[in-house]
């Protein structure tokens, strides 16, 4: 049994509370709310698992978001629910969405940012809560506006302090402070559900 519609307004809905809850109830990034707001968050889903098919999911979300108006659609979150489940190798992938970005020629106008539900910084532990800053209900590859983001730091003072105050917050917050968060994944795959 293959995904359904249902099953894309779930995931869709549960990286919608993420955002909420997380990225913007915590500040996490203090960009979001506006584009939020606005409704120029633009969420699309791919059920592929292999390489070339979300590379291609990718490439089409890249172009879409350059052609498109920015008042209409700023920013894209390209949700993946069933790519890998390892962080590491779905690192390797945002590497090669990177490839294809240049490939484009869309460096400099466009930027990937990776979440993942195991998302983990250099340097931690798998269970350092840290790491929850990037960590979405699955796996996401932000496409950004690198005008919009020039545009927000310019606006922003201490823009590069962002990171410091997000661990900072995240370790007051704590493991079970993040859990009263309620953002994970209500989504399964077709597979993995009890009837």
């Amino acid at each position: 049994m293959s995904p359904s519609p249902e099953d894309a307004d779930l995931v869709i809905a549960d990286t919608r509370r993420w955002l909420e809850r997380a990225v913007i109830g915590l500040n996490l990034c203090p960009f979001a709310k506006a584009v939020h707001v606005k409704g120029q968050i633009h969420y699309a889903v791919s059920f592929e698992t292999g390489w070339r098919e979300l590379l291609e999911a990718v490439e089409r979300e890249l172009l879409t978001l350059a052609a498109a108006d920015p008042e209409v659609r700023d920013t894209t979150l390209l949700i993946a629910p069933l790519a890998d489940a390892d962080f590491l190798l779905f690192n390797d992938l945002v590497g090669e969405a990177e490839r294809r970005l240049v490939q484009l020629g869309l460096e400099g106008v466009l930027q990937i940012a990776p979440f993942h539900p195991q998302f983990q910084f250099a340097g931690t532990t798998p269970g350092d809560i840290t790491n929850a800053t990037n960590r979405a209900p699955y796996p996401t590859l932000h496409l950004i506006r690198e005008a919009s983001i020039d545009r927000a730091v310019a606006a922003y003072p201490h823009a590069e302090r962002i990171y410091e105050a997000n661990m900072a917050l995240l370790e007051r917050l704590g493991p079970a402070g993040w859990d009263v968060l309620d953002v994970g994944a209500r989504w399964l795959p077709p597979d993995q559900r009890r009837d």
